[in-house]
């Protein structure tokens, strides 16, 4: 059973995701921040992380580049609705670091559910 790690300040987006996933058969692990996801994933690693950019304690950006130093398999889902500068920049910084794939907030759960297919099965 592949394990996903969703890491997301909003309890919501958490929730929302658990409840799309748990049904397919996925077991999923939540976080309310990096440092705390960071911690489950060294505990018991996960298939896939899907992370928030901004969060509190310990961001999305710093969390992609400590995920990809120490697990260099595990696939990325990197995620944001932005700030200051445009989602676009954002996204694109986390794909140079290593994110797989990277959807704008708010997303479709159909998209989100294509890029975990995607990088889940190849």
């Amino acid at each position: 059973m592949p394990r996903i790690l969703i890491i997301d300040d909003e309890k919501e987006i958490r929730e929302m995701l658990r409840q799309k996933l748990e049904p397919e058969g996925y077991q999923v692990e939540t976080a309310p921040n990096g440092k705390v996801g960071l911690r489950i994933q060294e505990e018991n690693p996960c298939d896939l992380v899907i992370t928030d950019i901004f969060m509190p304690e310990k961001e999305g950006i710093e969390t992609i580049r400590e995920l990809r130093r120490d697990f260099p398999d595990v696939k990325i889902i990197a995620m944001t609705g932005g700030f200051r500068y445009g989602p676009e920049e954002l996204l694109e910084a986390a794909r140079m670091l290593g994110a797989h794939r990277t959807l704008s907030k708010p997303f479709k759960l159909k998209e989100m559910q294509l890029a975990i297919d995607e990088l889940l099965v190849s």
